[in-house]
């Protein structure tokens, strides 16, 4: 399943993390575009060129742990397609050039159903998405998000819970699914 990630999707870390660690995992496969990288760069930015430094680290290393995750298209491609927030149609252009599945988004007003429904395309929210994982191979998402809650504790002065964690980092029904899986 090729799933195109939306800019808001990448850009919080534990959401990113957890993420991105079910599409190493062969769970699915990740894309996205320059300009979604590059969107995703620029609100790091805005909370200073300390972050946005960090944020185009994450997006090379990115680079060398997904080669083919990158959708490129000539932007003359976007005027096909019609979204209720013009910014957001190269997103919807990205995933149907990428012949993705489905679009992972926080956005689920700029993006209607009925609208991807005609590109064949699905709309995920990461919680949800995450959800659907964790049914389809437990082991492997649960394990993910013991690493990411370790990584957590290990970079925080006081200690995270899952729950608490995946709450923060809008995935709270994944975190209420791990705390009763545990």
């Amino acid at each position: 399943m090729r799933v195109m990630i939306d800019a808001c999707v990448l850009y919080p870390t534990v959401m990113r993390e957890v993420l991105l660690g079910c599409a190493k995992a062969g769970l699915f496969e990740a894309r996205w575009s320059d300009r979604i990288l590059e969107e995703w760069a620029r609100a790091a930015g805005k909370l200073g060129p300390a972050e946005e430094v960090w944020a185009r680290g994450e997006i090379a290393a990115l680079g060398a742990s997904f080669p083919r995750a990158v959708v490129r298209y000539d932007q003359a491609q976007e005027q096909q397609y019609w979204l209720p927030d013009p910014a957001d149609i190269h997103v919807l252009t990205a995933a149907v050039i990428g012949s993705c599945d489905g679009i992972l988004t926080m956005n689920a007003k700029d993006f209607p159903k009925n609208i991807l429904g005609d590109e064949a395309l699905l709309r995920w929210d990461p919680d949800g998405f995450a959800l659907l994982l964790l049914e389809q191979s437990p082991q492997v998402v649960t394990g993910i998000a013991q690493d990411v809650l370790a990584e957590a504790n290990r970079l925080s002065e006081a200690p995270w819970h899952m729950r608490a964690l995946m709450k923060k980092a809008r995935m709270p029904r994944l975190g209420k699914a791990l705390e009763r899986a545990a």
